[in-house]
């Protein structure tokens, strides 16, 4: 991916014409990237949260206590990005920038259960509202 196509992918997540078979696990992360450099932490996060749910639901899918939006996964990756960005020291996104991102560990589907056990993830509460992690407290790649 070079950052031509992550603007198509943001137009079309925005306009809600992404396929749904693009929705992809390396997709979110690339999303929620975009948003943690183009706004303030707390800008970024309302963006990714109200862009999540208005996507989930253009492709016929709900946002409930059992499926759609999840609130703590969504956190935990927006705080590992930002975490990253500012590590990294990356202070705009260019192909080589991007790059690097996609090579990132966080980016395999097991790595946030180094930090939350299945049973903690799979709760009602933790979909609907920011849980901790329950086995480790620190962030690392």
């Amino acid at each position: 991916m070079n950052i031509t196509e992550l603007r198509r992918l943001i137009e079309k997540f925005e306009a809600c014409t992404l396929p749904k078979e693009e929705w992809t696990h390396v997709n979110h992360f690339v999303m929620a990237l975009w948003y943690c450099t183009q706004f303030p932490l707390p800008q970024a996060i309302e963006k990714i949260r109200s862009g999540i749910k208005r996507y989930n639901e253009s492709i016929g899918g709900k946002n409930t206590e059992e499926s759609g939006y999840h609130e703590t996964i969504t956190l935990f990756y927006t705080g590992t990005i930002a975490d990253y960005l500012l590590t990294a020291n990356v202070d705009m996104l260019t192909d080589e920038t991007l790059a690097a991102f996609l090579r990132q560990p966080f980016l395999k589907k097991d790595y946030i259960f180094r930090f939350y056990s299945r049973d903690l993830l799979r709760s009602k509460d933790s979909r609907l509202y920011w849980k901790a992690p329950d086995k480790a407290t620190v962030y690392s790649a």
